[in-house]
Parts: structure tokens; sequence; C-alpha cells
């Protein structure tokens, strides 16, 4: 047993015959424009809020029409199902198959969030953790599947999969006849795949373009003939896969006009902005089209442009900190090293002139021992709360303008 597709193909009838199954199953999610990001860009930004999903993830579309498949009146009923996942499509398949009365087995990454883990074992799955990445989970589960004959479950390398998850294209095309170009995330191409099938048939004029992190470039190199080097961890763990599909990279290579890569900062800015501006949470692979755009934004300008929120399942500690990233990018915190005479007062002084500067203190630090000023002199480190960078620069000046040797670093 493999995990390559049941179908050497998947047309447009494949992607109609799953929105037939699907409707009602799964949310027909909103497709809708946001004018601060399109402002931002230069381009009308149309986003497919598929974070809105009961699992918070596309995942399930492509899960349930494959499940549905085996369910079927007249079909031989399975001893159950059994996937390989970094979280979401875990997560789609424990739901339906707990829909669907299946037993269900999920082998995930060891290095997988606890959120994602969690999220899983409570749909009434039973979670192997096994191997360090995705390609190394999905030989644990083809080795399972065959010994304990389990019905194995692809990620995306799979003609109903691919199908299900193809229903997205339908939605937004419907939703905004007028889109030029399709953004979607890609990891093992499932997404792409079923999206660009249907946007084909529909306007074979757009353009579909997919995303993938550096650090995971494979159906880039798969597809361009790069040898780009991949990496062992990303922000965006959904698309993190080693090995792309042999059914999905056929068809992104039939139906997909170009890939492009973004790198983990591009991310991290996508995920604090759709944030901030969208008052919307996704994962690290949900926010790589909009990286994309933030990245060349050039390339878009003045096209009606839809992005895929893929996914909101991200780990709250690794979302406290891509915050704090973004906001010392953003000049919204900052650290700001003082020399000063050791003094009894200078604190209370420093701390008056941050104050009376408009800047809230976060952190201090007064340092006596390990510091390069002289043994009469202290070495305090603050962190603080500004405005932007040019309330940062006011907030130095006025240190500097009351005697301190004030820096920011």
């Amino acid at each position: 047993m493999s995990d390559a597709a049941a179908a050497d193909d998947v047309s447009y009838a494949d992607i109609e015959a799953a929105a037939a199954r699907l409707a009602q199953q799964v949310l027909e999610t909103p497709c809708v424009e946001s004018r601060t990001l399109g402002e931002i860009v230069g381009a009308r930004v149309f986003l497919k809020f598929e974070n809105l999903q009961f699992t918070a993830s596309f995942k399930e579309r492509g899960a349930l029409n494959k499940l549905m498949s085996l369910v079927a009146p007249g079909a031989p009923a399975p001893e159950g199902v059994i996937a390989a996942s970094a979280g979401n499509h875990a997560q789609g398949v424990a739901h339906h198959a707990q829909r669907l009365g299946l037993r269900a087995v999920i082998v995930m990454p060891q290095s997988t969030p606890a959120v994602k883990v969690e999220r899983t074992r409570g749909f009434g799955a039973e979670v192997v953790l096994a191997g360090e990445t995705f390609d190394e989970a999905r030989e644990t589960a083809v080795a399972m599947a065959a010994r304990d004959g389990l019905v194995f479950v692809p990620a995306f390398d799979d003609a109903l999969v691919i199908a299900g998850q193809g229903t997205i294209g339908i939605e937004m095309l419907r939703a905004q006849p007028a889109l030029d170009v399709l953004v979607v995330p890609v990891g093992g191409g499932g997404l792409i795949a079923g999206i660009a099938t249907a946007a084909r048939h529909l306007k074979p004029q757009i353009e579909v373009v997919g995303v993938q992190t550096m650090r995971f470039p494979a159906m880039v190199n798969a597809i361009k003939g790069t040898r780009h080097p991949q990496g062992t961890s990303t922000i965006a763990e959904g698309v993190a896969v080693g090995r792309p599909g042999r059914l999905t990279q056929r068809l992104v290579r039939e139906r997909v006009d170009d890939l492009m890569l973004v790198d983990e900062g591009d991310i991290e800015h996508a995920i604090v902005m759709l944030l901030e501006v969208e008052k919307t949470l996704v994962e690290g692979a949900g926010a790589t089209g909009l990286a994309a755009l933030l990245r060349e934004p050039a390339r878009f300008a003045g096209r009606n442009v839809a992005l895929v929120l893929s996914g909101g399942n991200i780990d709250p500690l690794l979302l406290a900190a891509i915050v704090q990233r973004g906001m010392v990018r953003a000049g919204r915190l900052v650290r700001i090293r003082i020399g000063a005479r050791d003094t009894p007062g200078v604190l209370a002084r420093i701390t008056a002139v941050i104050a009376a500067a408009g800047a809230n203190i976060d952190e201090v630090h007064h340092q006596r021992a390990f510091s390069a000023l002289p043994a009469q002199n202290v070495e305090v480190e603050v962190v603080l709360q500004t405005r932007n960078p040019a309330h940062v620069g006011e907030v130095l000046a006025a240190l500097q303008g009351a005697g301190f040797d004030a820096r920011a670093y």
C-alpha cells in the first residue's frame, strides 16, 4: 500500500461530484475583499477564510470526500482508517471519521505542536507520534495500514482528496468571478492541484500561483529543476513536506502557472498583519499567500488577487513570539541600553525621562558587574513599548538630551 492516488487524474467533474457530497457537511467559507490589505500591496485583495472551518483548516474537505467513498452504499466496511499528518489533515480525518463511525489512527511527527496533537485526540482518534518529519510519519502510517488492515487516507496524493480540496476553487470564483490571480499555499500539492483544476475549467485565463516556504521547497525544485536546500523546521509546518506527491506534481506542472518562495520573516510579517488588519488568526502555512504579496507587490499590482487562508491552527507560544517579533520590526517594542553615573536616584531620573517622552517600560535590567563601563558607572537596559520608529528616535533624543549615553540595539 502506498499513498499514490487511486486514480491518475482529477477532472472538474470529480470536483463537482465532491462539492455535491460535501454540501452541508463542511462550511462554505467567505471569500471577501480586504480593502486595507489591498491598499498596502497595491492590488485588490480577496481572502478565502478556510481557517473558519470547524477544524480550522481546509483539510477536512479532502478528508471527508475520501471517507465518504469508504462508507458509500455497497462499499465494504473498513476496519478503520489511518493517516499521517502534521496536524490539519489529522484533525480533518479524525473529526469526520468520528462523525461517520469509523476508527481513526493518526501518525504525527514528534515535533507536531501540542495544540494539534490534543485537538486530534479530542476528536476521538488514536494518535501515534513517530519520526521527525512528515515523510517519516507517513512511512510509519503506511506500514501500520498494511499490518492492521486499515485504509490509508493520503494527505494530498489522492484523486478524491484533491477533488475535495478543489471545491474551494469553485466557491472562490462563484463568490468573486472577476478574480485575476489565485495565490495558494503549497506543501504536498493537493490544495493547489484541486483549486487549479477547478479554476482552469471555470476561468481558463486565470493565473494560479503557488507559494512554498524556502525551508521546504520540494515542489519548486521538482517543477523548476532547481536545487534549493531543504531545512529541518519552519513556522509553516502545514506545508513542511519533503517530497511532493506523484499525482499532485503532475497536476501542478500542467495546471499551475508559477511557484514562489517566501522566507520565515515574510510569513511572520503576514501572520501579524492578518491578525492586526483582519482580526483573523492564521497559522504559518495559511499566511504564505499574503507573504508572497508582501514580498513581491509589483508582481500583483492593480490585479484582483485571492489568497487562501488555509488554516488557523497555531501554537499559542509560537504566536506570542511572532507577535513580539512583529512589534520589534514595527518599532513598537525596542531595547535601549543606557549608561549613567551610579548615583542615588539615577534610575528614577531615567524612568522619568522615558515617561515624559510617552514610552511605556516593559522591562528594566540594572547592571553593574557585567558591564564594560567604568566601575563608578551603571548600565541600565530597558525594553520599551513605543508607537513607531520615529517615537523611538524621540525617546533616544530625550535621554541623550538629559545627559545619558543611550542607544537602541
